[in-house]
């Protein structure tokens, strides 16, 4: 029924008695503020709660009753309405700022021309108590939203990315710029360069952090799963489809990033659906016609030449282009020895850190680590100096706590080119005997088995070379 013919019986008077009978016997505060900020009408309940008279509220300023009142910031804001939980200042109480209500403000807007604005709060004791908990649940929620941002900052952040050589310098520069725009990144390098640890970096330093990052090893998906893991499908779309469907990884990252790790990997069928994604912005599930659009920053990643790929049709060059708005290239640790003393120190000290350890590393160690070449790069630095850790002796990393290879090759850079191979491979045999013999305390038993031979094999090359009782105390068992 239309509310006029429900009041076409009474009297403009009559309807204003009406009106001032339901705000009188309200349990709801609610107050009526005129173009000058003034209070044209305050009903008792809100009286009560202020304890102030309804004779001495009427006609004065707002905020001289009602301290931080926010009628006088919305009431030029044409058919303006909003909620919010909020604590009330009142004039000469302050106890009522450990109170908060759940607020209701709204315009009065006639003919685009503001006439009033009118605020209403809910005194009613369980509205109290669940204004009061929403106010505890977001004080909550900010203080956890900071301390993840604390967290991610000292883990996540590119301040947190180790390296002081000139061209780490520059790739954080260009890192940095990347995370102020939602432009897609294509990161290149050697296995082991660092191109997760950037992705990540790019991502909680960009506008999105408070979004999805959703992590994809392209190559660890079986061809026949690929539609199905970045789509997703809906309920039966196929035999052993799950029950109410599935959330692919294009929906699962809508609002965040996509870190697309092994992109060279990707087969090109599939190839061809991500750039249509990109240009297009939407999605359709397996088994679905429904489009679902998507909001989504891509960074990719690959240790292989995409150049070459491309030329060998194994990758889209539209694709490659697409990927590659901002390059950046990791070089490998090799190419920036200066970093490497900053990566011993600091896996070392955090190793110590998280075992209340105090393991040091002789400088001796430390020279051949930093002439070794890094195959594996930053990756494979970190799991020798865990290995070297617990290898240590008396709290000592030496050349003992060293893995062969590593040992070997800076064995192999001491030899002068005089020397036949056989010479220079005898000698780097003995050398390693030696040194895996004394960093088990002479324990032949032991020392076979680090060296992976039998302990009648590892008797006969100590007698080939010469290594005698008197140069060790042999602990026979």
């Amino acid at each position: 029924m239309d509310q006029d013919k429900i009041l076409e019986n009474y009297t403009e008077k009559q309807k204003n008695l009406i009106c001032e009978k339901m705000l009188e016997i309200s349990e709801d505060g609610f107050v009526i503020m005129d173009t000058d900020n003034n209070i044209a009408y305050i009903n008792p309940a809100y009286c009560n709660h202020l304890q102030v008279e309804m004779k001495d509220a009427i006609g004065k300023p707002i905020l001289d009753i009602i301290l931080n009142s926010k009628l006088p910031e919305i009431i030029h804001n044409k058919e303006f309405i909003e909620k919010e939980v909020f604590h009330l200042a009142a004039k000469g109480q302050p106890n009522i700022h450990d109170k908060y209500f759940i607020v209701t403000r709204a315009s009065v807007i006639e003919e685009d021309k503001a006439i009033a604005a009118i605020g209403q709060v809910k005194f009613e004791k369980n509205t109290m108590k669940l204004a009061q908990s929403l106010r505890d649940l977001n004080e909550e929620l900010k203080y956890y939203k900071d301390e993840f941002h604390r967290l991610v900052k000292d883990r996540f952040s590119l301040d947190s990315i180790k390296g002081n050589s000139h061209e780490m310098i520059e790739i954080k520069k260009i890192a940095q710029k990347a995370a102020e725009n939602d432009f897609t990144v294509l990161l290149t390098g050697e296995t082991g360069t660092g191109k997760e640890v950037f992705a990540n970096a790019i991502h909680y330093s960009s506008k999105r952090k408070f979004k999805p990052l959703v992590r994809v090893n392209c190559a660890a998906i079986p061809q026949e799963l690929f539609e199905s893991e970045f789509f997703g499908y809906s309920d039966g779309a196929f035999t052993g489809a799950k029950k109410g469907g599935k959330k692919g990884k294009f929906e699962l990252a809508n609002g965040g990033t996509l870190f697309l790790d092994e992109i060279g990997d990707m087969p090109l069928f599939m190839q061809v659906k991500l750039l249509r994604v990109l240009q297009e912005k939407e999605i359709e599930k397996i088994g679905s016609e429904k489009t679902i659009p998507i909001d989504i920053r891509v960074i990719a990643a690959t240790n292989k030449n995409l150049q070459e790929e491309i030329s060998k049709n194994r990758f889209r060059e539209d694709l490659y282009y697409r990927l590659n708005v901002i390059g950046i290239g990791l070089p490998p640790l090799r190419k920036r020895k200066e970093d490497i003393p900053l990566f011993i120190d600091s896996f070392l000290e955090e190793i110590n850190e998280k075992y209340n350890t105090n393991i040091k590393i002789s400088k001796e160690v430390k020279d051949i680590l930093m002439n070794y070449t890094w195959p594996g790069n930053v990756r494979e630095l970190k799991n020798t100096i865990e290995r070297c850790y617990t290898m240590a002796d008396n709290n000592l990393i030496t050349n003992a706590s060293l893995p062969v290879n590593i040992l070997t090759k800076s064995k192999l850079q001491n030899y002068d080119s005089s020397k036949t191979l056989n010479e220079i491979m005898a000698n780097i045999e003995k050398e390693i005997i030696l040194q895996v013999i004394e960093k088990n305390n002479s324990n032949i038993q032991k020392t076979a088995i680090d060296l992976g031979v039998h302990r009648s094999t590892l008797y006969k090359k100590m007698g080939d070379y010469n290594i005698k009782r008197s140069d060790i105390d042999i602990i026979k068992e």
